[in-house]
């Protein structure tokens, strides 16, 4: 293996959940209302059910070869060179996944904090942070994340308590004013970002050190994740409104904003947005390991970190090549990105299990004609 480093159960359901939330964090309540309205909520929850469902699948797909990572056994199953060029597919969609994330940093610091700033220059020293994480191995960046994590739940919870006392019921009235299509319409969108890039910690599952604890670790994760954008999404609505909740790209970091306790406690917006980069930083890390780990098994090299500088040079240039605006990069994701993210996310794994499923059920067969 590349990875000599191991992780507990814990610790990759805290992956899980920074992953989930990671960018959906600030983008998923707008994007949800933009076709639900006030419905937003009910589609975060069918979302988060059928996200179970794909927990469920990766659980599956990943107990059958624990020791082995989703490029090893693609090869096994599909044979070496259709499995290399399979598994060559999926380092692109990993890369391209943690291009997309570095852009959303890169979007967030211009628009929010520092307008003035080539946004090529957040972009550096952000990864420099991820490279170093990278570096040090999966087993450091959990126990990062596992510290880290009591301190995202605490500002969650400080934001959801502090912004109760706007709540306005009737905001998320009428309930299904248009119909069940507009929810199913979201709940696609919110599938495909982020459920169906869990597909990424297919890789990880041989470095959990209780194989057995990896399955429902990822459904876990899964779950709480979803359970906090489901909060968010229905915070989002019953305080801010569905008009501008849909209207504005990061209505989570404005709903701080609407904080106003006594006169006194205001403009706390700063905790959303320490949630966001301790979360966003996590899934951007692993989906940079996960490229550098799967393109140096391909490659059949004996060590990933002498990929990762030239790996991070190339996101630098693609992270500010793939987009014009910030208005071209979530046109991307509601159009294209859940289709794309379907090719990886389910019916790549699929594809793997219907061909063991296959060979499992041929084998005895063939078995029984020869005795």
């Amino acid at each position: 293996m590349l990875e000599k480093g191991k992780i507990n159960g814990r610790q990759f359901t805290v992956l899980v959940i920074m992953f989930t939330t990671g960018s959906s964090l600030l983008l998923a309540p707008s994007m949800l209302s933009s076709e639900a309205k006030q419905d937003a909520w009910l589609a975060a929850i069918l979302g988060v059910v059928v996200g179970g469902l794909l927990a469920w699948l990766y659980q599956s797909l990943g107990n059958l070869y624990s020791d082995m990572t989703l490029v090893e056994y693609s090869e096994k199953i599909l044979g070496k060179w259709i499995g290399k060029a399979v598994s060559l597919l999926f380092f692109t969609f990993a890369f391209l996944l943690a291009a997309l994330v570095l852009r959303n940093i890169g979007d967030f610091i211009t628009t929010q904090f520092m307008p003035e700033t080539p946004i090529q220059s957040i972009h550096i020293i952000f990864l420099i942070i991820v490279m170093m994480g990278t570096r040090h191995g999966l087993e450091t960046i959990a126990r990062s994340g596992e510290i880290l994590f009591p301190l995202f739940i605490v500002f969650f919870l400080l934001l959801v308590l502090l912004t109760s006392p706007q709540i306005e019921v009737e905001k998320i009235q009428p309930i299904l004013e248009d119909g069940i299509n507009p929810i199913l319409r979201s709940t696609l969108l919110f599938i495909g970002f982020p459920f169906l890039e869990l597909v990424i910690f297919l890789m990880i599952f041989p470095y959990v050190n209780k194989p057995k604890e990896a399955g429902k670790a990822l459904f876990m994760g899964t779950w709480m994740g979803g359970v906090i954008l489901i909060l968010l999404t229905a915070l989002a609505i019953l305080v801010e409104g569905p008009d501008y909740t849909s209207r504005n790209l990061y209505p989570s970091f404005y709903l701080a904003q609407k904080i106003n306790i006594g006169n006194f406690l205001q403009r706390i917006e700063a905790i959303v947005a320490i949630m966001w980069f301790i979360a966003i930083y996590y899934k951007l890390t692993i989906c940079f390991y996960v490229s550098a780990l799967s393109l140096a098994q391909i490659l059949n090299l004996k060590e990933y970190r002498m990929l990762v500088f030239p790996l991070g040079m190339i996101l630098i240039v693609l992270s500010i090549v793939i987009s014009p605006n910030i208005v071209y990069l979530v046109s991307i994701i509601i159009d294209i990105w859940t289709t794309y993210a379907l090719t990886f996310g389910l019916f790549l794994p699929l594809l793997l299990l219907g061909i063991v499923a296959v060979r499992r059920y041929v084998k005895p067969i063939g078995d029984d004609k020869e005795g």
